[in-house]
């Protein structure tokens, strides 16, 4: 039975068919016999909480993976992609989360990069390549310089080379993982208004988000994984949110936010006069015990720059700042966490954990001091407080031992999490704490973050989502051009304030 008769639609055109689709890992089941179909011509969003399938997925979708058991269709015809190779001559073109482009090539380059045009000498074309690039890129509505280094682009900019060069396998189905993650209101505007555009040219479009406010703005229809299973497909307009966020997860959420009233306490951070040429200006602030302080603004705001440099992770020109009421110069990072500061960083892949290594590795990294006894680690006491602080923090893993690349999203940041706690920080900034983070993961991170303060820890939330700072925060902070416009109290707290600051 094919998926046309499974779901009783024959009228309709699909271009992508999953039949009883599965695919196991060691001690991992990704894919449990899924079977969905795809319409042409649409924006079809897959949704589901990080460890969901998505990711695996969109893996044997673009021949990264082969699928254990099951068939997929595109067109009518079986396919059995064993190469990314196949399935770009196929018409499947994938933008990732983190986009594959050579930073140092110009945009043209990129676009035709492995696949260039040659004249009827053997030379390459150029010529050709840059008629047929600005042309793609002012089809789609934008004004590019096709010989501009692609290291120069915004994260927007680099995402619509990534979509040209799909364009070039003259793709009929674009898959986008998580594209808007790192973009601002106004590029996520564009990037929509570049994908209606797509559709109505006829192209297939996978849309794969945590934000689920864009499957409703985007979408035709929505597919739900949950723990590697099919759970529904159903055109967007019969679901709503909650139902949505129920079908995902498998429980109702009752509170997003799930935001305490607490006492808070004395200063315990003072930073007065902080300046860094051409990034911050005369940065004044201070942080309470037992607070959520949010630092809100625009991408480019210089919330990140701010972080880095009261951490001593930048060099500052001028400044004081203050722990505990004392005067301390913080010029290293490693200093900064002898002070008890803490930091999850924005790409907590790259900055705050090592791929490779273990899960209990990772935990222990900064608090060797706690394992080490006469120069040897001592490997009962490492094992125990990881699995002390992963039982504490609700870390799902196969076990201590897995290499952290091969946890959900959710559950690194978690890693990262217990990595500071074990270190018993007190003051701990979090950067984007839930970028690429589904929605189920989000409320246990929110709940961390009360029981933090709880514990009397100050927590710094830096963060594009404003619904997430005012739903998680005590004071706001808006930056705008490396300075801060403004400061909001609970009390004071809506959208429209803080979007009137940041700009």
């Amino acid at each position: 039975m094919n998926g046309r008769e499974r779901l009783g639609t024959m009228d309709k055109d699909y271009i992508l068919e999953i039949n009883n689709l599965s695919k196991s890992f060691p001690g991992v089941k990704a894919l449990d016999n899924i079977s969905f179909n795809v319409e042409r011509g649409t924006v079809h969003a897959i949704v589901g909480e990080n460890g969901a399938g998505k990711s695996t997925l969109i893996k044997i979708l673009a021949g990264i993976y082969r699928n254990d058991s099951g068939t997929i269709l595109m067109n009518g015809n079986i396919i059995d992609f064993t190469t990314p190779y196949m399935a770009q001559v196929s018409g499947v073109s994938v933008v990732h989360q983190e986009l594959k482009l050579s930073e140092t090539l110009t945009v043209t380059e990129n676009i035709y990069l492995g696949r260039l045009i040659y004249n009827k000498f053997g030379l390459v074309d150029w010529s050709t390549m840059r008629r047929n690039a600005k042309k793609m890129i002012t089809e789609i509505g934008m004004d590019l310089d096709t010989e501009a280094l692609v290291e120069t682009l915004s994260i927007a900019k680099k995402q619509i080379v990534e979509i040209c060069k799909a364009t070039t396998y003259h793709c009929s189905l674009l898959i986008m993982d998580e594209p808007s993650a790192t973009l601002t209101e106004k590029e996520q505007k564009v990037m929509f208004g570049i994908i209606r555009k797509l559709k109505q040219e006829g192209m297939t479009v996978i849309y794969i988000s945590h934000r689920l406010e864009e499957i409703f703005d985007l979408a035709d229809n929505v597919t739900v994984l949950r723990d590697g299973k099919h759970i529904d497909t159903c055109p967007v307009i019969q679901v709503d949110r909650d139902k949505l966020i129920t079908m995902m997860v498998g429980r109702e959420i009752s509170t997003e936010y799930p935001k305490e009233s607490m006492e808070i306490g004395d200063t315990v951070l003072e930073v007065k006069g902080l300046n860094r040429k051409g990034v911050l200006r005369d940065i004044h602030f201070l942080a309470r015990k037992g607070e959520v302080l949010g630092i809100a603004g625009l991408v480019g705001a210089g919330r990140t720059e701010l972080a880095r440099a009261v951490l001593g992770i930048d060099k500052i020109d001028s400044g004081e700042i203050f722990v505990y009421g004392k005067s301390v110069k913080l010029d290293s990072f490693k200093k900064s966490i002898q002070y008890g500061f803490g930091l999850v960083p924005e790409d907590r892949k790259k900055q705050g954990l090592i791929q490779i290594m273990s899960v209990k590795e990772n935990i222990c990294l900064v608090s060797m001091d706690q394992i080490i006894k006469k120069g040897v680690i001592r490997n009962a006491i490492e094992t125990r407080l990881a699995k002390d602080y992963c039982k504490m923090l609700r870390v799902v893993m196969p076990s201590i031992e897995t290499e952290v690349q091969y946890l959900s999203g959710g559950n690194q940041q978690k890693v990262v999490i217990a990595k500071w706690l074990m270190q018993h920080s007190e003051i701990i900034f979090l950067d984007e704490p839930t970028r690429g983070i589904d929605v189920g993961a989000k409320t246990e991170i929110y709940k961390l973050i009360s029981e933090l303060v709880k514990q009397g820890k100050t927590v710094i939330l830096i963060s594009s989502e404003l619904p997430e700072v005012i739903g998680m925060c005590d004071r706001i902070l808006v930056m705008h051009e490396g300075a801060i416009k403004g400061e909001l109290m609970r009390k004071e707290f809506s959208q429209e304030k803080i979007l009137s600051l940041c700009v």
